[in-house]
């Protein structure tokens, strides 16, 4: 079996990567994150960082992921028991957890969102082991559920999903990010499980910078 493509790979070599890059990547970033997070408090009341609900992480482990605040506050609790939101919440489980047209979003948070910056601090998760740098997508538990009833078909691929860490970048978010229905997205994720190697995330890595200047597909 290749080095580069089992558990020894995300155990050792990929977590040595995930911490020299995140560290790097919070250099890099922090004169921007400090800008973005005073018009994020400009723009809008409510907190710097997203308070958005737990994620799912390897084998099933729910964490906080940290993200810059792209919607007005408690827009995720709103959405859920809000009852002037119902029509806009099943249409968001009808359009795979995803709204094209979604008031909830701040003006700010429309071009944080476009170029993927409302992710930077989720540096901080792939710190903390919680995440990798590339992988799959970190999904809301609720998401995974309704989800797996919509598209019964994926089970199996969910569960080779979760059997990794989810990554701030991955092959579908470089190839059809928030376009993607999830039935595509969870085996393109499952595809990128076991395919996973040192070359394959490097040519991911390439080809983030690009996705997040377009800002193409994303939601």
């Amino acid at each position: 079996m290749n080095f580069f493509q089992n558990d020894l790979y995300d155990t050792y070599l990929k977590r040595v990567i995930d911490l020299a890059g995140s560290i790097l990547l919070l250099i890099i970033f922090l004169p921007l994150g400090i800008l973005l997070a005073i018009l994020i408090r400009l723009d809008s009341s409510g907190p710097i960082f997203a308070d958005t609900p737990q994620r799912v992480g390897r084998n099933g482990k729910l964490f906080k992921m940290y993200k810059f605040r792209s919607m007005i506050e408690n827009a995720h609790i709103l959405l859920r028991k809000d009852p002037k939101l119902k029509s806009l919440y099943e249409q968001y489980k009808r359009n795979s957890y995803k709204l094209r047209e979604d008031p909830r979003v701040t003006l700010l948070g429309r071009f944080l969102r476009k170029h993927s910056l409302d992710e930077i601090p989720q540096l901080l998760n792939v710190l903390k082991g919680e995440m990798s740098l590339i992988g799959p997508r970190a999904y809301y538990p609720d998401e995974l559920t309704n989800q797996q009833k919509k598209y019964p078909e994926t089970q199996k691929l969910v569960k080779k999903v979760l059997s990794i860490k989810p990554g701030i970048t991955g092959y579908w978010q470089v190839s059809g990010r928030s376009e993607v229905n999830f039935d595509k997205r969870i085996a393109m994720d499952a595809n990128y499980v076991d395919k996973r190697s040192l070359w394959y995330d490097i040519c991911i890595l390439v080809k983030t910078p690009w996705a997040m200047v377009s800002g193409k597909g994303a939601i």
